[in-house]
């Protein structure tokens, strides 16, 4: 990390006490610790929420809580977010800390692949969702995360610039998340921009 992104974090939002856990934890736990959306992606996140005042998100892809937490922080008493998590062993991770936070009440773990999850929503339910996940159905999510978001909702993706593998799609993720971003941006139903922190987030507005 370069002294300019160190000071960016430092003039953001600050992780909560369960944030810097879950983060220790990963890093210090997990194969790939990458995963974690972290504290770029989180204030992000957060500063949506509030200013969108969103009360029901839709979470594809939990790993092991960071950003499903970071979220539940940021919405009213009354919010909740719905994760969807296929791996059991991150299930568990997550229940653990979760219960160590009064905002975990307020996250709803759905367990299974997210696709067969995704079709038990209602259309329009939804005030935000953000896709972070299996990048192989990223646009199968996408599609689904539409018609369950209400009008003037959001979708956000992570992970689509892919380590800059987009700009030359050759394995099989790089080619599906090109040809994500490329069926967003001529999407009609949604105003979109690609941001270009981290690894690229996806932000659209369906109209």
């Amino acid at each position: 990390m370069n002294s300019l992104e160190q000071y960016s974090l430092d003039h953001s939002l600050q992780e909560s006490d369960i944030l810097k856990k879950i983060k220790k934890y990963t890093f210090d736990n997990e194969k790939a610790p990458q995963m974690i959306s972290g504290q770029i992606v989180g204030s992000l996140l957060s500063i949506l929420i509030q200013s969108n005042q969103v009360k029901k998100i839709l979470e594809i892809g939990m790993f092991t809580g960071y950003s499903a937490m970071t979220m539940a922080e940021a919405l009213s008493d009354n919010g909740e977010v719905h994760t969807c998590e296929i791996m059991d062993e991150h299930i568990k991770t997550a229940e653990n800390f979760f219960k160590k936070s009064s905002d975990g009440k307020k996250i709803h773990i759905h367990r299974g692949p997210a696709i067969k999850t995704l079709e038990r929503f209602k259309v329009n339910s939804f005030d935000m969702a953000f896709i972070d996940a299996d990048k192989i159905n990223y646009l199968n999510y996408y599609k689904y995360c539409v018609h369950l978001i209400k009008s003037g909702g959001l979708i956000i993706l992570d992970n689509m610039l892919w380590g800059g593998g987009v700009l030359n799609p050759i394995d099989d993720d790089s080619k599906v998340i090109r040809k994500t971003g490329d069926y967003i941006h001529a999407d009609s139903r949604v105003t979109n921009f690609l941001l270009p922190i981290r690894d690229g987030l996806m932000i659209c507005i369906k109209k």
